[in-house]
């Protein structure tokens, strides 16, 4: 295997440092870079697309839901990791560009209710097909078997450091 810019970085700090562990510089600063990589071609696409990442969010998350692709603003949150007012804000675009519905309260004042609208849902089909398709053509380079254990040492990665 080929040596990187980051086997050059771990290598300068272990010269420098050599009383210090740099192992973990190899794994971060690498998931750092693909993180930045993926970061900027997702901007890119959804630039083309004509979307924003927390439309699309929102929009995916009403569409994963499924049929009738309604959730109340605070299971958006919950699935969002977002908080309320940022999915206040959301909504707010999203019902003004067509995207979504949304049903209120008997008073009015309470949304209580999120749909997706038929533009909404024709927006996703055809924005997630075309994001996905991409994020695919990024990792394609990886054997399935190599992605299938990235993927779970990925997992394995987020789930400890989720609980500590």
């Amino acid at each position: 295997m080929n040596a990187d810019a980051v086997d050059g970085i771990v290598e300068q700090w272990a010269r420098e440092r050599p009383d210090m562990a740099v192992d973990a510089i190899g794994v971060i600063a690498r998931i750092l870079r693909i993180a930045k990589l993926i970061t900027d071609e997702r901007r890119r696409v959804l630039a083309e697309l004509g979307i924003d990442s927390a439309t699309l969010d929102l929009l995916a998350t009403l569409r994963r839901a499924g049929a009738p692709y309604r959730l109340t603003p605070a299971e958006i949150a919950e699935n969002c990791l977002v908080s309320g007012g940022a999915i206040t804000q959301r909504v707010t675009r999203a019902e003004d560009a067509g995207l979504v519905r949304t049903q209120r309260s008997a008073s009015g004042k309470r949304t209580v209710a999120v749909e997706l609208t038929e533009h909404g849902h024709q927006v996703i089909e055809h924005d997630i097909e075309v994001l996905i398709g991409r994020e695919r053509q990024l990792i394609a380079g990886l054997p399935a078997d190599d992605r299938r254990q990235l993927e779970g040492l990925l997992r394995e990665l987020l789930g400890r450091m989720s609980r500590e």
